[in-house]
């Protein structure tokens, strides 16, 4: 379980992107679940009782605490913030310049935590609106719009702490893992 230090630090990065949403994302339909601190690192997951010992990998990743604990949401979080969040962006390609901006939801505030999507509406990453919505329209086309905290490219490379399935079941039952 998380400490009383590192909760609202937690809480706090998450409602950048979800607002009073944070409660809809605990209290759902499918099951309650919680965040449990494993290795430094932020795992969403069905309530479930297990030994922490015995604990190798359970639920998804949301992010990490750094070593000035800080909290970092991981890209994985991404599946969990897109039906809570309140402040969307679209973009027409893969640079968030003002040049590539498709359209933006009204009312985001500067340095407001944003998702961002594709024109045709998939969920590509998350972060930090550089300008407000009315700022946006005026500014040079070469101009960062939004300033960048994860994307699903991420995923493809992976973090060198989240562990495979294969590396999960492996280490569990003390099997060893050969490439191929």
């Amino acid at each position: 379980p998380l400490t009383e230090e590192e909760t609202p630090v937690m809480y706090e990065k998450i409602s950048k992107y979800i607002r009073e949403n944070l409660q809809l994302l605990m209290d759902r339909l499918d099951g309650t679940y919680c965040f449990w601190l494993h290795n430094d690192l932020m795992i969403l997951k069905l309530a479930a009782n297990i030994s922490g010992n015995k604990l190798v990998s359970l639920g998804t990743c949301f992010g990490k605490f750094t070593k000035t604990h800080k909290f970092w949401l991981h890209i994985t979080a991404l599946d969990f913030l897109v039906p809570y969040a309140k402040y969307k962006l679209f973009l027409y390609g893969n640079h968030v310049l003002k040049s590539g901006l498709g359209q933006i939801i009204e009312n985001t505030s500067q340095y407001q935590g944003v998702v961002v999507y594709s024109m045709s509406d998939i969920p590509l990453g998350f972060g930090v609106a550089a300008n407000s919505t009315q700022e946006c329209r005026k500014v040079h086309p070469k101009a960062t719009v939004v300033f960048h905290e994860a994307d699903i490219g991420e995923q493809c490379v992976g973090h060198e702490e989240t562990l495979t399935s294969n590396e999960v079941i492996a280490k569990t039952y003390g099997l060893a893992l050969f490439p191929v």
